[in-house]
């Protein structure tokens, strides 16, 4: 029997990484919001490494907080570590990454979640949606419950016909063995979505007290004091260390000996798994002439003894693993607490979604996260945040939001996705974006926090802030352009002691700023500030001056880029009408809809032929039009 639950604005099923950040994205644009998820204990769970942020994902991340969402915050509140990757690199892939307490994580998000005003959760399993003429109008729970609202956030991560594997076993399983769903897989088929068959996995988890860490190598956290939210002011001081080891031959021949058990290589894996994150089998079979592989022991929380062996994922049976283990040192003693295994899951083709993550298929139904086939929680979040603004937008009868690949690394994902689809779990890297000097750790508020502003999502007082960061930027820019600096016996001498070449005429303070070898603090020295400005500000600076060059080159890419994406394709074309499309190209785009010529441009398959083409029709089309009139 079923009953009327409810009637809402948004519905967000799940409430993992996208389905917590698209519940809150919509209850704060004012949207009346129900977030239905399996277990309520398992909010925000991390089933894979307790960690957030790394090359490109830590930028999302910042990214994220500079739209209002809640990630970020909820990190800096909750780490054992935290580190800033790749210092000795420039600015464009730095990326901040934090070891998580995954329990404290968990329970933080919860509390945010539960003390959000318009924001209802609820424990349930959603079976099947309402669907009238092709529009997404609400939810049917197991207990039958009836859930109706405006619009619909699918965000249910790897538990869609979730089964785990496990050497020679296999079994029906959302991940950390959790009840999967399997109706509503089914149900997205019947209503005609085309789903894949992804896999991942985990590694195990092994007793603290049984590690000799005398063995391996400290990685401690950094001294300086760093957070990922722009909002965060209180810093975590007792900080856990990670360690390093590493697998050898004896681990290897191990591994080789026991392929055959390997899931992986026997045939009962039939999902794709990530490229980016393979198994240790994977790894000792694709690159077998490597001596031994990383191997980072990381706790899971202050409160547990649970290490998670990073690098070590696999499906092996647990016997194997357990001898495995032991091969490594520090570990030779270790007691296994949990072991790793393989879970396979389905997932939507995301050539099915608009770039607002609308599905083409269904009006008003929005899906976000692992069921678009990515993988980590920083995408799914990145994913979640943008798919619970366009819900929340579109149920308030507001234009919705979509970023562009120049405006967001969560663009550049985005629009892979649903452009190019993936043929595996997809996973951000910086080489995906092509404006990466653009899209830095460093310069996510001054990307995005006028568009959180805007949408309603950024607090005025968090604004003012930012507005006077931003004025104390250009300031100080304006002041080293107008300092010219002579070659006094000062300025000479800390060139010199800088190793750099000696002046002959006066320089701008600025121009001196761009050698490679000066910085902002020794020119500090030569042109002090009258004001004390914010370490973050002063980076700024120095950033914006030292890449001036490269800077203006990729914001003139993203002029022509524009150019290209205001070119709009009309939704009614007729791609068959077209004469002189390649029959690839055409089945492309009547498959993927692209809503500009920029999009088009970027489908595999559409070459700049095709684009040109394509440009001509258009350009006739909007002619014979205006002669028309």
């Amino acid at each position: 029997m079923s009953y009327e639950a409810g009637n809402y604005d948004v519905i967000v099923i799940g409430a993992g990484h996208a389905g917590s950040e698209a519940g809150l994205a919509a209850a704060r644009l004012g949207a009346k919001t129900v977030m239905i998820t399996i277990n309520l204990d398992m909010i925000a769970f991390m089933p894979c490494n307790p960690s957030v942020g790394g090359p490109a994902k830590g930028i999302v991340v910042r990214e994220i907080d500079a739209l209002g969402g809640e990630m970020g915050r909820n990190i800096d509140k909750t780490y054992i570590q935290m580190r800033m990757l790749n210092t000795g690199k420039g600015p464009a892939v730095r990326a901040l990454r934090a070891q998580a307490d995954k329990f404290a994580y968990q329970n933080e998000m919860k509390k945010t979640i539960e003390n959000q005003p318009n924001l209802t959760l609820v424990q349930g399993m959603v079976e099947r949606l309402i669907v009238e003429d092709e529009v997404c109008k609400g939810v049917i729970t197991k207990t039958g419950a009836v859930y109706r609202a405006k619009t619909v956030v699918i965000t249910t991560g790897t538990y869609l016909r979730g089964e785990v594997i496990l050497g020679e076993l296999k079994y029906s399983s959302g991940p950390n063995n959790q009840q999967p769903s399997i109706k509503l897989s089914d149900h997205l088929e019947e209503l005609g979505f085309d789903l894949v068959r992804f896999k991942t996995g985990t590694p195990p988890r092994v007793n603290s007290q049984t590690i000799d860490y005398s063995k391996t190598e400290i990685q401690p956290g950094d001294e300086t004091p760093r957070a990922f939210s722009y909002e965060t002011t209180k810093f975590i001081t007792d900080q856990l260390p990670c360690w390093l080891t590493y697998t050898n031959e004896t681990t290897h021949q191990l591994i080789d000996q026991n392929l055959h058990r390997s899931p992986m290589y026997s045939g009962m894996i039939k999902g794709t798994g990530p490229r980016y994150c393979p198994s240790i089998e994977d790894k000792v079979v694709r690159f077998n002439d490597k001596p031994r592989h990383q191997i980072f022991l990381e706790p899971e929380g202050r409160n547990t003894q649970e290490v998670y062996v990073q690098g070590l994922s696999t499906s092996l049976p647990e016997d194997v693993q357990q001898q495995i283990l032991k091969t490594i040192p520090g570990l030779e003693n270790v007691q296994m607490m949990r072991s790793g295994y393989a879970i396979e899951y389905d997932a939507v083709v995301p050539t099915q979604l608009w770039p607002t993550l609308e599905t083409k298929k269904i009006k008003n139904l929005y899906t976000a996260g692992q069921i678009n086939g990515t993988s980590g929680y920083e995408e799914a979040a990145g994913q979640g945040i943008m798919a619970g603004i366009n819900a929340g937008l579109r149920s308030l009868d507001r234009p919705e939001l979509i970023l562009s690949r120049s405006d967001a690394y969560i663009g550049v994902l985005i629009d892979d996705l649903v452009t190019k689809g993936t043929n595996e779990p997809y996973r951000l890297l910086t080489s995906r974006a092509e404006y990466r000097l653009l899209l830095r750790h460093d310069n996510a508020d001054l990307r995005l926090t006028e568009i959180g502003h805007k949408i309603g999502l950024i607090s005025e007082e968090r604004f003012g802030r930012y507005s006077a960061k931003k004025d104390q930027i250009e300031a100080d820019k304006k002041r080293l352009y107008s300092i010219v600096l002579k070659p006094s016996e000062e300025v000479q001498s800390l060139i010199r002691s800088i190793g750099g070449s000696e002046l002959k005429d006066g320089i701008r303070a600025s121009d001196l700023l761009k050698r490679p070898e000066m910085n902002y603090e020794l020119l500090e020295k030569l042109v002090p500030n009258e004001i004390d400005l914010d370490n973050e500000i002063k980076e700024q600076v120095e950033i914006q001056i030292k890449y001036e060059g490269y800077i203006e080159k990729s914001l003139q890419q993203v002029d022509r880029l524009k150019k290209m994406e205001s070119k709009k394709i009309p939704e009614n074309i007729d791609y068959d009408a077209i004469t002189g499309l390649a029959t690839e190209a055409r089945q492309k785009l009547k498959q993927i809809k692209p809503l500009s010529i920029a999009q088009a441009s970027r489908i595999s398959g559409v070459n700049p032929a095709d684009v040109s083409i394509l440009l001509v029709y258009l350009e006739q089309g909007r002619i014979a039009r205006v002669s028309n009139e």
